[in-house]
């Protein structure tokens, strides 16, 4: 089964959780609760992760940041952040051009 650049998207828009900076440790963090970060991360640094793993390109395309998926493949809690086949083939094909599309922040 060959995988799309469409169900690599949709794969990313599923990801579950939130990433919020912590600024003592100097990195990214995960939690599953936007509650649960604590007073070293920022309200504002605090971004679900299906919106953390896209980056502002030109106009209004985003890309899909494969140096922030490496961060949460770091934390090796894959199931609970819901990163599935098509983002590990994606972070495979270091071959292929990272996916740049037009796409609107969630709300």
């Amino acid at each position: 089964m060959k995988t799309t650049s469409s169900a690599i998207c949709e794969a990313a828009d599923r990801l579950a959780g939130f990433v919020g900076y912590h600024h003592k440790a100097h990195r990214h963090i995960v939690r599953f609760s936007e509650d649960s970060f604590g007073m070293d991360v920022a309200d504002d640094s605090i971004t679900p992760t299906c919106e953390f793993v896209w980056s502002p390109a030109d106009n209004e395309l985003m890309t899909l940041s494969r140096e922030r998926l490496q961060l949460l493949l770091e934390q090796n809690i894959d199931d609970r952040l819901r990163i599935t086949e098509p983002l590990r083939v994606y972070m495979r094909r270091l071959d292929l051009p990272e996916i740049v599309v037009e796409r609107r922040v969630k709300a």
